[in-house]
C-alpha cells in the first residue's frame, strides 16, 4: 500500500498576493522552480528544514536562480550519477524539495563512468581549486562592501542591484561546484567502509576534529565574554534580556564603551553574517547585534564552554575510532582503506560543510538585502525593510524608474500579513508530500537530509497516542537527559537554558551557540552529514537526526534522553499532544492508493 499526501492545496495560483509569475519568469536547467502543478502529487517531496521561517518575495530569488538553478547545473556538469539536481516546489512561502531521478541506465551508467575518470583529479587538486573560489568570493565581497550605497546615482544603485543578482546565483553555483565531488567522495569512502564492515556511524568519526571559521566565530564571542566579565559588565548582561542589551551599553558609560569597541571590531570582521542561509530577508549581525550579544550574554550567566576539551575530546575519538579499524583489517584491506581515509580527510565535507557557511551561506545575500534597503529609504517605504516584499522583477522596475513604487505600497502590507500567516502555519506544515516511497535511495537525500527509512516510517504513520520513544540517525555519540526545548528558528536562541536538549527541525551553524550550553540535540531531519551532526561530533553533544515528527511529539517541558549512539530518543514524561498531530503536521490527509 503506498501512502500519498494530498497537494492540491498548494497547486497553482499566486505565488504572493499580485504576482503570479509569466512564462519563463527565470531560468532553469533541468526544472524550473515554482508552486506545485498537476502531476507533483506523484513524486515525493520534502519539507526542506533550512528556511523555517518561509521566504519572502525577493528571496524566492534565491530559490530560482539559487538552489534550484545550482543543485541542478552541479549535478549536469560533474555530472551527477544518482541524479539531475534538485526540483523545487513552494507552498505558501515554504519550500519543498525532490530529486530529479535518471529514467535511464545507461545514462546512470555513462555518468558514472565519467565521474570515475574525473573525480580523482578533481579532489587532488581539491584545495588550490577551492582557494581559487574563495578568492573569487572575496574579490566579489570586497567590492561590494567598499562601496557607500548612500553615495550611488540611481543608476549605480541599479547596476549595483544587478551585480548582487549575479554574485548571489555565481556564489551558489560554487557552492554546488563543491559540495557534489566531496559529497561523492566521502560517499564512495562510505561504500568501502561498509564493504570492510566498519559501522556507519564510525566513518563520521574519523573526519572530525577539524577547526572551523564557525569554530572560531564562537571562541571570539567566548573571548568577549571574559572580557566583559573583567569589566564588570557581568550585572549589565544578567539584567537585560539580548535584544536590549546594544541599547543599554550604548548609553553606559566606563567600562562598557571600551568593551563596546572590541565589540564593534569583533563585528567588522565576523559580523556580516545572517542567522539563515541565503535568505535577504533577515539582517546581518552589524545590523542587528542581538544574536552575538545573546551569545555572550549565555557564556557570562551559563558559564564558558571549553572548547579546546572538546576539540581535544574529539580528535582522541577520531583517532581512537581510525586505530580500531585498522587493527581488524587485513593487509589488502588496509591499504584500500588508508588510502580512501588520505582522500576523505583531504577533502573533508564535514569541514567543508561547516567552513564554506560562513564565506557563502551567510553572507552572500547581503548586497542584495543592501540594496534593497537603500531603494526602500530613497522611495519612502513605510518600513525600512519593505522592498523585501517585492519580486524581481518589481523591484528592478523600480529601480530602474519604470515603476513608481506608490504602485505596490498597499501590496507590499498584505504581501507581509501573508508571510507571517505561514510563518504561523509553519509547526502544522506536512512534512512531506506527494507519494512516499518505501524508501529513498538518492545518497544525497539520505546522508545530508536524513531520508531513511525510519524518518519516511515516521511521517507515513499517524500516532493516535502519545509517543514515547523515537528513532533517527545516530549522529553524535553520548546520552543525556534532560528537558526539551522545541525551538524553530536560531532567533529564538536565547531560550534555551543549560543543560536542556534542543528539539527543532534540523539546524545549521548559526545554531552553534546553543551547542555551548544544551545537554542533547534532536532533530526532525538531517543525516550524519548534516550540521547537526557534525556540530554534535565537534562539541560534544549527543545528537540524533532524522527523527522525523519530533517536533511535533515533543513539546517543551517533556522530559527526554538523547542516545547518540544507538539513535533513538526517549520520552519519560510526555505533554499533552496537539490534536492536529495525527493528520495534519505529520503528513497531512493520507490517502492509501
Amino acid at each position: 500500500m503506498v501512502t500519498v499526501v494530498p497537494v492540491d492545496e498548494f497547486v497553482g495560483g499566486e505565488w504572493y498576493p499580485g504576482f503570479t509569475p509569466a512564462p519563463g519568469h527565470a531560468p532553469f536547467v533541468v526544472e524550473p522552480f515554482g508552486r506545485f502543478r498537476p502531476g507533483d502529487e506523484e513524486r515525493f517531496w520534502f519539507l526542506d528544514f533550512h528556511w523555517p521561517r518561509g521566504f519572502t518575495p525577493l528571496g524566492l530569488l534565491w530559490l530560482e536562480e539559487g538552489y534550484s538553478w545550482g543543485a541542478q547545473l552541479a549535478a549536469e556538469t560533474m555530472p551527477l550519477p544518482a541524479g539531475r539536481g534538485i526540483a523545487l516546489r513552494v507552498a505558501g512561502t515554504h519550500v519543498y524539495a525532490a530529486a530529479i531521478p535518471l529514467d535511464s541506465e545507461d545514462e546512470v551508467a555513462a555518468r558514472a563512468e565519467r565521474l570515475r575518470q574525473t573525480l580523482p583529479g578533481y579532489l587532488a587538486s581539491f584545495e588550490e581549486r577551492w582557494a581559487e573560489r574563495v578568492a573569487e568570493l572575496d574579490a566579489g565581497w570586497d567590492r561590494f562592501a567598499g562601496l557607500d550605497l548612500a553615495r550611488l546615482s540611481q543608476p549605480g544603485l541599479q547596476r549595483y542591484l544587478g551585480d548582487a543578482r549575479s554574485y548571489l546565483r555565481r556564489a551558489t553555483e560554487i557552492h554546488f561546484e563543491a559540495m557534489y565531488p566531496l559529497l561523492a567522495n566521502h560517499l564512495a569512502f562510505s561504500r568501502l567502509c561498509a564493504e570492510l564492515a566498519i559501522p556507519p556511524a564510525e566513518v563520521a568519526k574519523f573526519l572530525q576534529g577539524y577547526d572551523t571559521g564557525v569554530s572560531d566565530t564562537d571562541r571570539e564571542l567566548t573571548d568577549l565574554a571574559r572580557q566583559a566579565r573583567a569589566a564588570g559588565l557581568a550585572p549589565v548582561f544578567a539584567a537585560n534580556a539580548p535584544d536590549q542589551l546594544a541599547h543599554v551599553l550604548s548609553a553606559a558609560d566606563g567600562p562598557a564603551s571600551g568593551w563596546l569597541a572590541r565589540f564593534d571590531a569583533f563585528l567588522q570582521t565576523r559580523g556580516n553574517r545572517i542567522e539563515g542561509s541565503f535568505d535577504v530577508a533577515l539582517p546581518s549581525w552589524i545590523e542587528d547585534p542581538t544574536p552575538a550579544l545573546s551569545q555572550v550574554r549565555a557564556a557570562l550567566t551559563d558559564g564558558e564552554h571549553d572548547f579546546d576539551a572538546a576539540r581535544t575530546a574529539a580528535v582522541a575519538e577520531r583517532e581512537a575510532a581510525i586505530a580500531a579499524a585498522r587493527s581488524r583489517l587485513t593487509s589488502v584491506e588496509l591499504e584500500a582503506f588508508d588510502a580512501g581515509l588520505a582522500s576523505a580527510q583531504g577533502a573533508n565535507f564535514p569541514r567543508w560543510q561547516d567552513d564554506h557557511h560562513l564565506r557563502i551561506d551567510v553572507r552572500v545575500a547581503l548586497p542584495l538585502r543592501w540594496a534593497a534597503l537603500a531603494l526602500a529609504e530613497r522611495v519612502g517605504a513605510d518600513r525600512p525593510d519593505d522592498t523585501v516584499f517585492l519580486f524581481w522583477p518589481e523591484l528592478a522596475a523600480v529601480a530602474a524608474g519604470e515603476q513608481s513604487y506608490d504602485l505596490y505600497r498597499a501590496l507590499v502590507a498584505q504581501r507581509r500579513a501573508y508571510f507571517e500567516r505561514w510563518q504561523q502555519r509553519r509547526a502544522t506544515m506536512p512534512r512531506v508530500l506527494g507519494t512516499i516511497p518505501d524508501q529513498v535511495t538518492d545518497p544525497i537525500l539520505i546522508e545530508v537530509f536524513g531520508l531513511n527509512r525510519q524518518f519516511l516510517t515516521a511521517v507515513s504513520v499517524g500516532q493516535d497516542a502519545p509517543v514515547t520513544t523515537l528513532a533517527g540517525v545516530p549522529a553524535a555519540r553520548g546520552t543525556a537527559r534532560g528537558t526539551a526545548r522545541v525551538l524553530r528558528d536560531p532567533a529564538e536562541l536565547h531560550q534555551v537554558q543549560p543543560g536542556e536538549i534542543l528539539v527543532c527541525e534540523s539546524i545549521s551553524p548559526s545554531w552553534s551557540p546553543a551547542f555551548t550550553r544544551i545537554a542533547g540535540c534532536v532533530c526532525d531531519s538531517g543525516g550524519a552529514l548534516s550540521h547537526a551532526g557534525i556540530l554534535g561530533r565537534e562539541y560534544g553533544v549527543p545528537t540524533v537526526t532524522a527523527c522525523g515528527v519530533a517536533t511535533l511529539v515533543i513539546a517543551d517541558g517533556d522530559e527526554i534522553e538523547v542516545d547518540g549512539a544507538a539513535g533513538s530518543v526517549a520520552v519519560f514524561r510526555p505533554a499533552t499532544y496537539p490534536a492536529t498531530y495525527p493528520a495534519e503536521a505529520a503528513g497531512g490527509v493520507a490517502t492509501p492508493t
